[in-house]
C-alpha cells in the first residue's frame, strides 16, 4: 500500500459542476472538497486548508471569468500549476417524477452561461418558458432533486443527472459543438504539475501594469518586447485596476517557460520600461476528451 498523501483539492461546487468534472479528471475522486464560490476556493488554498484549488478561467463562448482574474491579481499570492481544458456538453433534465409532464414545465433553471449557450434550443422549444438563473448548473440539478413536485427543468451535465438521479429529457442541447472551459489549478507553490496527456509546450501567464506616466505608444512597446524575441502570445486581455476609470492591467499568456532565456530577457525589458510585472508561473495544458460527462 502506498503512503503517498492524497492532496486536498477545493473546487467550485456543488458536486457535479463542470469544475468538479475538471478536478475529477485531473486529481481523481479522492480529496475533492466543494466550495460555494471562487473566492472561497482561492482563500481555502491561501489559508492552507487545501493543497490546490480548481477554478474556471475562461469559456470559449462566454470569455474570461472576471472574478478569477481579479482575485488572482488583487492580493492573491497563488500560482497556476496546470490548466485543464474541458468540453462543455449541456443536457436538458427533469426530476423523474416530472418526466411525463415536460410540456407543462413552468421554468428552466441553470447557470446564466449555460442558459446562454443553449439560447437557440430554448428559443425554438421553450420560447414562452421563463429562464431562472442559478449559481451553477449543479446547484440547479440539486434543487430539482430535492423538490420533485415542482415543474422545473434544468440544464446541466450528465454527471449531475447521475449524481442527483435526474431524467435526461434531451442530450446535447448546446448551440455550438465546440465549447470548452479552461480551468486553472492553483496553489501556493510555483510548480508545474505533471499528468498524463500534457501539452508539448509550457505556458506562462503574466499580469502587467503599465507605467504611471501612461506615455504614448507604451502598449506597442510592450508587445514589441515579445514580438522581436518571437515569443508567441496565445492571449492578451485588459482588466480594470479598480483605481479609477480608464486604469487597466493586462493579462498575457505566452507559449514559453519563464525560465527560457528569451522570457527572462522579456521580463527584464518590461521592468526597464517601468512596467510592473507579476508572473503566475509556467504550466502545462491538459485537454480533457469529450466523454459521457
Amino acid at each position: 500500500m502506498s503512503d503517498k498523501k492524497i492532496p486536498l483539492v477545493a473546487f467550485l461546487g456543488p458536486e457535479a459542476s463542470f469544475t468538479h468534472v475538471a478536478a475529477n479528471s485531473f486529481f481523481g475522486t479522492s480529496g475533492l472538497v466543494p466550495h460555494p464560490t471562487i473566492p472561497d476556493c482561492i482563500e481555502a488554498v491561501e489559508a492552507g486548508q487545501v493543497d490546490y484549488a480548481v477554478v474556471p478561467l475562461e469559456n470559449a463562448l462566454e470569455g474570461s471569468v472576471p472574478m478569477t482574474l481579479d482575485y488572482l491579481f488583487h492580493g492573491s499570492k497563488l500560482f497556476i500549476n496546470a490548466e485543464i481544458s474541458t468540453p462543455i456538453q449541456q443536457h436538458l433534465m427533469v426530476n423523474e417524477k416530472q418526466a411525463r409532464f415536460v410540456d407543462e414545465i413552468e421554468s428552466i433553471n441553470s447557470h446564466p452561461h449555460a442558459l446562454a449557450q443553449c439560447h437557440k434550443y430554448l428559443r425554438n422549444h421553450f420560447r414562452h418558458v421563463p429562464l431562472v438563473q442559478m449559481t451553477s448548473t449543479a446547484a440547479a440539478a440539486k434543487y430539482i432533486s430535492e423538490h420533485p413536485d415542482e415543474k422545473i427543468a434544468v440544464i446541466a451535465n450528465r454527471l449531475a443527472a447521475e449524481k442527483y438521479g435526474l431524467h435526461i429529457e434531451e442530450e446535447n442541447i448546446h448551440d455550438l459543438d465546440f465549447n470548452h472551459t479552461r480551468f486553472a489549478v492553483l496553489s501556493t507553490q510555483k510548480q508545474s504539475l505533471e499528468h498524463e496527456g500534457r501539452s508539448e509546450k509550457t505556458k506562462t501567464t503574466l499580469m502587467i501594469k503599465l507605467p504611471e506616466d501612461d506615455r504614448s505608444g507604451i502598449l506597442h512597446q510592450i508587445l514589441s518586447v515579445f514580438a522581436w524575441r518571437r515569443l508567441n502570445l496565445s492571449k492578451i486581455e485588459s482588466r480594470p485596476l479598480k483605481t479609477g476609470l480608464g486604469n487597466y492591467f493586462f493579462i498575457i499568456d505566452v507559449l514559453e517557460s519563464e525560465d527560457h532565456s528569451m522570457m527572462k530577457g522579456a521580463i527584464e525589458e518590461l521592468t526597464v520600461l517601468n512596467c510592473s510585472v507579476q508572473t503566475f508561473g509556467s504550466y502545462y495544458t491538459y485537454e480533457q476528451q469529450p466523454s459521457r460527462h
